[in-house]
């Protein structure tokens, strides 16, 4: 067990109301603040200060739960955060200076792993606790986590009510644990509840409008220093490029869509001067891919928001940098080759997503400089006009209109999230 306080600084500007509008490198925004209507927060009206636990198990979490960190805090409220030691967590930790005490490790990706990891962090996350408790002199009011099966065990032991986040409906073993633990489920309305029921969540979800990117991104801006420190040329295009999630890598590239694609990227940089950024999971692909030639690849956690806003196109066999890229509004292309959630399938029915099924449908030399670029494959059909506000509109020649990232930028209340995951706390009073 760790006790971490950060002292990085902060790797992108940030002002609430779209700020940094005439800073060196910050592109003017015509963004839509587009919150719903906010939930009672009921529990804002019933009680003081409350003691929080937030518990963070993986890279994107500590950026979901940043901006329910930062404002829990001003409001008063006492937030304790706990992290698991694996991919960039704490590195992400460190850069948003997030003071969190370090607990556990991944245990590998076997069902065996899964069970003793599960059982051996639960453990030690209720025994901090306790200790909190005895020091503190009380006890946690809640616990929040996204995705987090071992904080839903350790609060269910120590009987403490908890809220779990997700937005993939089909982690069946996670959600069976989180749903029937939690008090409250918190989801994008993009996900059907009868996708949710089987696990136990009928009677608990809070949903929400749009993306969860939306809402932690609403008060970002890029910071152009990024470029300089990956050696970048703005003069030139950008490809951000993210792994899939197996350990096991390379030895597959040559043999799947995302291989081919790195390929191809290898091939651009050498013929046109393409600057391709591949982000790793883990080190071990990090280590995996620092022996490939013309790929750019960091070696500690970077500010990822501001390269994709300054990327012309992002490449990504996962999700949650798939919603970042178009919460941003930078064209995406997923090589993603799982089950499809129903936040992926909304995204791909109104043409903000593209499923990249063959390597070789991207034409690169279609991309510019700059971000945002034009999409390099055919758009799939024209949406609905009602669903299509955030959406580029089709073009001649069966290409999609360039359409500046900031006029598809969507910002939303990250207060929403806040009073649908502690709204057990209204109901426990």
């Amino acid at each position: 067990m760790q006790r971490e306080s950060s002292l990085t600084a902060v790797g992108a500007r940030r002002a609430v109301g779209g700020g940094a509008r005439g800073e060196p490198g910050a592109r003017s925004r015509r963004a839509v603040l587009a919150a719903p209507a906010r939930p009672s927060g009921r529990w804002r009206c019933l009680l003081g200060p409350v003691r929080v636990w937030i518990d963070l198990t993986n890279s994107p979490h500590v950026l979901v739960m940043r901006p329910v960190i930062e404002r829990l805090r001003a409001q008063g409220h006492d937030v304790e955060v706990t992290a698991r030691d694996f991919a960039q967590t704490l590195g992400l930790l460190r850069r948003f200076r997030i003071d969190h005490t370090a607990i556990g490790r991944h245990r590998g990706g076997s069902m065996l792993g899964k069970a003793r990891g599960i059982a051996s962090r639960s453990g030690a996350l209720t025994r901090w606790a306790l200790h909190r408790r005895r020091q503190a002199g009380a006890g946690f009011d809640i616990a929040l986590g996204h995705g987090s099966n071992d904080v839903s065990v350790a609060a269910a032991l120590l009987r403490i009510p908890s809220s779990t986040m997700f937005d993939y409906e089909w982690a069946s073993i996670q959600h069976n644990v989180n749903c029937r633990l939690a008090r409250a489920v918190v989801v994008p309305d993009a996900i059907p509840p009868e996708r949710l029921a089987r696990y136990g969540a009928g009677g608990k979800l809070g949903r929400y409008a749009g993306l969860k990117e939306e809402y932690y991104l609403a008060d970002f801006e890029p910071d152009p220093a990024v470029l300089a420190e990956l050696g970048l040329d703005r003069a030139r295009p950008i490809v951000t490029v993210r792994t899939p999630p197996e350990l096991a890598l390379y030895h597959r590239f040559e043999n799947d869509v995302f291989g081919r694609v790195l390929e191809r990227l290898r091939a651009a940089a050498a013929e046109r001067g393409l600057q391709s950024v591949v982000l790793p999971r883990t080190e071990a692909q990090r280590e995996q891919l620092q022996g490939v030639g013309e790929l750019i690849v960091p070696q500690a956690a970077i500010d990822a928001q501001s390269l994709i806003c300054l990327s012309s196109l992002v490449i990504s066999a996962g999700g949650t940098m798939n919603r970042e890229a178009v919460a941003l509004g930078v064209p995406v292309y997923s090589t993603f080759a799982g089950r499809l959630g129903a936040v992926d399938e909304r995204l791909i029915a109104e043409s903000r997503l593209r499923l990249l099924s063959d390597a070789d449908a991207i034409d690169l030399s279609l991309l510019q400089a700059g971000a945002g670029s034009e999409p390099a494959v055919p758009a799939e059909p024209a949406v609905p006009a009602e669903r299509a506000e955030p959406v580029a509109p089709a073009a001649g020649g069966g290409r999609v209109a360039a359409v500046p990232a900031a006029d598809r930028r969507v910002r939303r209340d990250p207060q929403v999230l806040i009073d649908l995951l502690l709204s057990p706390l209204s109901a426990s009073r």
